[in-house]
């Protein structure tokens, strides 16, 4: 009777799941096909909820593409591996409190926004290697493997290597554009924190 109750109550979570992933990827089959394309794919897989890292989305494509690529995902191909990854939990976001220890680092005198400038600065390539090279980022943040027996500190295999991907020119122009006040083009990075943290409820 319990194996009964569960299977009816994970049925209705399935079927939730398949209504809030046609109605995502109904907003991008613009030719009502049931194709979308492949350039939407991150869009739809963020307005629902989640927050695929460029390498994730890649495979992620690779998983619904066709063999012969068109451009094109098809939904009958898009939705069981989009189903999965719900249910899986994959891709979450990051937490509020761990966004903001990210935004404080570049920001130490605490001044609660950065300028459009130093936003640019701090997201090129450029700046990440100097954050890999400088490795203190992960102290600031609050990282580390904590092992009491780990003698190689910051240098430890149970770190990251890396703090993160370089953004693309068009994923910047994209952040800049909803993150950026025009009046003071600055950040407020706790407002901007807040509209992109996503209820898991």
């Amino acid at each position: 009777m319990a194996e009964e109750k569960d299977r009816e109550g994970t049925e209705v979570i399935v079927a939730e799941f398949h209504k809030k992933i046609k109605e995502a990827f109904e907003v991008f089959d613009h030719e009502t096909n049931n194709t979308v394309d492949v350039r939407e794919i991150g869009t739809i897989i963020r307005s629902l909820g989640c927050c695929p890292t460029e390498g994730e989305l890649h495979d992620f494509i690779a998983e619904v593409e066709e063999e012969e690529p068109t451009g094109y995902i098809r939904y009958e191909k898009f939705l069981p591996v989009m189903t999965r990854v719900l249910l899986e939990r994959k891709y979450r976001p990051i937490a509020e409190d761990v966004l903001l220890r990210a935004f404080e680092v570049l920001d130490p005198a605490r001044r609660g926004f950065l300028t459009k400038d130093e936003l640019v600065k701090f997201m090129t390539e450029e700046a990440i290697e100097a954050l890999i090279e400088d490795r203190s980022w992960y102290q600031r943040l609050g990282y580390c493997c904590e092992r009491p027996d780990c003698s190689q500190k910051f240098l430890c295999p149970a770190l990251p290597s890396s703090p993160g991907e370089p953004f693309s020119q068009e994923e910047m122009e994209e952040m800049l554009s909803a993150a950026i006040d025009p009046d003071s083009n600055s950040i407020n990075y706790r407002d901007y924190i807040t509209m992109m943290v996503i209820d898991e409820n």
